[in-house]
């Protein structure tokens, strides 16, 4: 047989860590492997860190675990490229040492130094002139303020700001840098140049410019991967190793959103909806976050945080399997009789209502039971992640298609629920791992680059990723109607409550 040439495509996330072997000929996933971890316990309400250690450790082995499966030899390895978790900040000493705690994107005990560096810009508007985003807790920028204000001994030793995949692309290769798709959602960059603001860093600490590293295209390399890095992975020295990025923006990729007119929606426990632009997409309302792509364009993108978490609340309330609860769900018509969920479980993104909670509107005997409230929840939550696709529209970004991936994507009820209520095509691709396979994909469209070869990332995912069309539903005209109605209903109940959920959570609370 003859010998392959291999990427590898390595997802650190925020509980596990893939990685997949993927032949550069054929785009097949020859081997893949995981190692599983979980967050620092103990921590105070809100928050939320992790040791980069942890994460070095699970590429290791996730790693070694593909390649055994793949049965690859050390010289069929030709790139390598990182997903990470996006928006987490890794502190690092003048030494090459983390300094504390990596505090990751779903952080929350960031919302006074938010508002702190919210105010410093002129406001909501301000940070949106300076930034493209509004300043979030989920973003860096704040978690650097933070440990200024309550660990000076440790913002004293900070000699370097990097994000998740970044700390792993410096362990791989040695050098730091950011590229531009993860760091834009950093908060600390104008998304619409593709350069660090020099404002957003003024509100931080004028020192800080120093500290923040050289941003660079998504198209060339992070380096080649160092000996020690190689001995551990088993691996050759100089492998080259491509600039990876954000979760999300290896989503993209791996879903092949590399073109004007597809949506990737991701149906897990919380959703995300995102698109590729040729243009940066500015929210006024700061809605809809203003990304860069890892492909050198822009992936405006919308998040809520509820989605399975809302549909496995019910499932196990009712006591079902997931065969079970989706057959239940199938008997309850479009629109579940006018039961309305509004999916806010856990407070919500998009629309910001972090003091949200859940509410079904139209329970009545007629709908109190598990084929309704099954099939609510499908809906509810799909139409939660349409006020965001509509928003999108608004902008000016369309879906002809939508990719749909997470765990939601596997039920064939859901994906038709997802077409009536989005109006769009509704498909599922045949590899399911979008970051991993984005990363493996990335890896090669550099490694084709610094061969010589003139070829763009729509070149390679249009080669590459594929449409299971056996799992593709189309919209269904009558069920479209009802959705536009019930949409409209869950707009009114959600606008008409929101004043009410602060008063709620405060009553709660005391």
């Amino acid at each position: 047989m003859a010998s392959r040439s291999l990427l590898i495509g390595i997802d650190s996330g925020t509980q596990s860590t893939k990685a997949l072997v993927v032949d550069a000929r054929s785009g097949k996933v020859c081997g893949s492997g995981s190692a599983s971890y979980g967050l620092i316990a103990g921590l105070p309400a809100g928050a939320k860190e992790q040791d980069p250690e942890t994460w070095r450790a699970a590429l290791v082995k996730s790693v070694k675990l593909a390649l055994k499966e793949a049965k690859a030899t050390a010289g069929e390895v030709v790139a390598i490229s990182v997903s990470g978790q996006q928006h987490g900040f890794v502190p690092m000493d003048k030494s090459g040492a983390v300094i504390r705690p990596a505090k990751l994107w779903c952080d929350t005990t960031t919302t006074a130094e938010c508002a702190e560096i919210t105010q410093a810009l002129g406001g909501a508007k301000g940070a949106i002139r300076a930034v493209g985003n509004a300043v979030l807790p989920g973003f860096t920028a704040p978690k650097i303020l933070w440990l200024r204000k309550n660990e000076p001994e440790n913002y004293a030793r900070l000699a370097t700001v990097l994000l998740p995949h970044d700390y792993l692309n410096w362990w791989l290769t040695g050098g730091m840098f950011m590229e531009f798709g993860d760091a834009s959602g950093s908060a600390l960059m104008d998304v619409r140049k593709r350069r660090w603001s020099e404002a957003a860093i003024q509100a931080i600490d004028p020192e800080l410019s120093g500290k923040l590293p050289t941003l660079s295209s998504s198209d060339q390399p992070a380096g080649q991967l160092r000996a020690e890095a190689a001995k551990a992975l088993g691996l050759n020295a100089g492998v080259l190793v491509a600039a990876g990025g954000g979760d999300n923006m290896m989503g993209a990729i791996g879903t092949g959103n590399t073109r004007q007119g597809v949506v990737t929606a991701s149906f897990g426990t919380s959703g995300t909806i995102y698109a590729c632009s040729e243009r940066p997409v500015v929210d006024p309302a700061g809605e809809i976050a203003a990304f860069c792509d890892s492909t050198n364009r822009w992936l405006p993108l919308l998040c809520t945080m509820n989605v399975t978490v809302a549909t496995e609340m019910v499932r196990k309330d009712f006591d079902l399997d997931h065969a079970a609860f989706e057959k239940a769900a199938a008997k309850a018509p479009a629109g579940s009789d006018g039961l309305v969920l509004l999916p806010y479980l856990e407070g919500e993104r998009t629309p910001n209502l972090p003091d949200g909670t859940g509410v079904f509107l139209g329970v009545r005997p007629a709908t109190f039971d598990a084929p309704h409230f099954a099939r609510a929840t499908m809906e509810g939550v799909t139409m939660g992640m349409n006020y965001g696709l509509r928003r999108l529209a608004e902008l000016g970004v369309s879906a002809k298609q939508v990719r749909a991936t997470g765990g939601g994507a596997k039920s064939k009820l859901w994906r038709q629920i997802m077409a009536d209520v989005f109006q769009a095509e509704v498909v599922t691709l045949e590899v399911s791992e979008g970051a991993a396979y984005g990363a493996a994909l990335q890896a090669l469209w550099c490694w084709r680059r610094q061969k010589g070869e003139t070829v763009g990332i729509e070149d390679v995912t249009d080669a590459f990723v594929k449409v299971n069309r056996a799992e593709t539903a189309q919209p269904n005209d009558k069920a479209v109607e009802v959705y536009r109605k019930l949409q409209t209903l869950q707009d009114q109940a959600s606008r008409a409550l929101r004043p009410t959920f602060s008063a709620h959570r405060s009553l709660v609370t005391g």
